[in-house]
């Protein structure tokens, strides 16, 4: 991906999952954004996005970050959203196992307090360990937990999963984690 794309993508992934307010964007309840308002609002901020860059974002993000709405009019983020909406996600039962990339300096606040949600909604688990280890290594050298996701599902814990694949749960208990050996 270029530095455009890039940059495009850091910027639409701001303003539709964290600060829509920057530049005065107004989200409905389920997170959907007017893609005119969002390029308008976008270009009076200094950031000019034509409607085909904010379609290559879309569809060249690795992450599948993004969705446009079926009739093209609006857009939204799949999740990691720090800012109150509904996704509307039905529970689902997940696979046996989990997985959760993060930094290693983060292990001992977890071994203490299991994964937290943070300023997010959800914690983000992945289906596959190398997917995880790409998330690990954004925060500094990666750690990859493993999440007995069938026992806590069983225990009572509710599952979701994003339109783009990402499992979402709202905490972690310490007990359903395996941590690295070193």
């Amino acid at each position: 991906m270029n530095r455009k794309l890039i940059s495009t993508s850091k910027f639409i992934s701001l303003v539709l999952r964290h600060q829509p307010e920057r530049i005065g964007l107004q989200l409905d309840a389920q997170g959907w954004a007017e893609i005119d308002e969002l390029l308008l609002l976008a270009g009076k901020a200094g950031k000019n996005i034509s409607r085909a860059l904010l379609e290559e974002v879309v569809a060249d993000n690795d992450k599948q970050r993004f969705v446009i709405s079926e009739d093209g009019k609006r857009i939204r983020a799949n999740q990691g959203h720090s800012v109150d909406i509904d996704l509307a996600l039905e529970p689902a039962a997940p696979p046996a196992v989990l997985y959760h990339g993060t930094a290693t300096r983060f292990l001992q606040s977890i071994r203490k307090q299991g994964l937290l949600h943070g300023s997010r909604q959800h914690v983000h688990l992945s289906l596959e360990h190398a997917t995880a280890t790409h998330v690990g290594q954004r925060h500094g050298v990666a750690a990859i937990l493993k999440i007995d996701a069938a026992r806590m599902h069983a225990d009572g814990h509710p599952f979701y999963v994003s339109q783009n694949g990402v499992w979402l749960c709202g905490h972690v208990p310490v007990s359903y984690i395996a941590f690295p050996e070193n």
